[in-house]
């Protein structure tokens, strides 16, 4: 079989660079996305010392020049039948405090990055023989939370916008899934603040590596909807069925004193 690659958002730390040892535990090569000066090199380095190829490509997803130029550059000189929409942000903090470029920076990464990139790649992906696009969401895409009120949101979408693709594309060979992890140990200091919030908050926590493993696996499954543990599948139970006047603020309340704590 032809060599073909794997394109990765996001790939310099946490879940994107796990992703990418996983894959290369795979025997797939990968394609390494991240904004410039992220140390994207040294992930590169460890996927070349588990046998396959890693391409870097520096640039800034918020800008769609930038979306539409490396595009161009996969679609010139890469078979690609993995796309891993990972790249994301977010935070914490009341609607009114927040500056024009954080709330621009969510909605122009989580929302307009994953759909313009998609879009774009598309023409490539159709030419393979099977093709498989995994967009990462969050829990948070479940219900609106105030006081992170726009990362949810952008969340949600990325959960529509791939079930729906899903859907449209179902008689092709290109599968489209999504996964909405919880909280993850990505370092030291989110664990600790993690353990702070007591035994609820860390009930079912996985690291980078676990989702990414999981993920994987399940994606090749052809899971549409990818629950990482009892957790994770409850938490979706729990906010699907709990009715919104309900849900809201309780988790309302509960992102406010981690504001105060902090």
């Amino acid at each position: 079989m032809s060599r073909t690659y794997a394109l990765i958002t996001g790939a310099s730390q946490g879940l994107g660079k796990a992703f990418a040892l996983e894959l290369a535990k795979r025997q797939i090569s990968t394609i390494l996305i991240s904004l410039p000066g992220e140390g994207l090199d040294v992930v590169a380095s460890q996927v070349e010392a588990l046998g396959q190829e890693a391409h870097c490509y520096e640039t800034d997803l918020t800008q769609k020049e930038n979306i539409v130029a490396l595009s161009a550059w996969v679609n010139l000189h890469f078979p690609l039948s993995i796309l891993i929409n990972n790249a994301g942000c977010g935070g914490t903090q009341p609607f009114q405090d927040v500056s024009l470029d954080y709330l621009d920076r969510i909605i122009q990464l989580n929302v307009k990055a994953t759909s313009l990139l998609t879009h774009q790649l598309l023409p490539n992906l159709i030419k393979r023989d099977k093709a498989y696009v995994l967009n990462v969401g969050s829990v948070a895409a479940y219900s609106p939370i105030g006081y992170k009120t726009a990362y949810p949101a952008s969340k949600a979408y990325v959960h529509s916008f791939t079930r729906g693709l899903y859907q449209e594309f179902a008689d092709s060979n290109i599968f489209f899934s999504v996964v909405n992890p919880g909280p993850m140990m990505t370092n030291a200091d989110s664990s600790a603040r993690l353990q702070q919030q007591g035994f609820f908050a860390t009930m079912g926590l996985l690291t980078p590596e676990q989702v990414a493993a999981i993920s994987i696996r399940q994606l090749f499954r052809r899971d549409t909807l990818i629950m990482l543990n009892w957790v994770n599948k409850l938490t979706w139970i729990v906010m699907k069925f709990l009715p919104v006047y309900i849900r809201l603020p309780l988790l309302t309340n509960a992102i406010k004193k981690e504001i105060k704590r902090a």
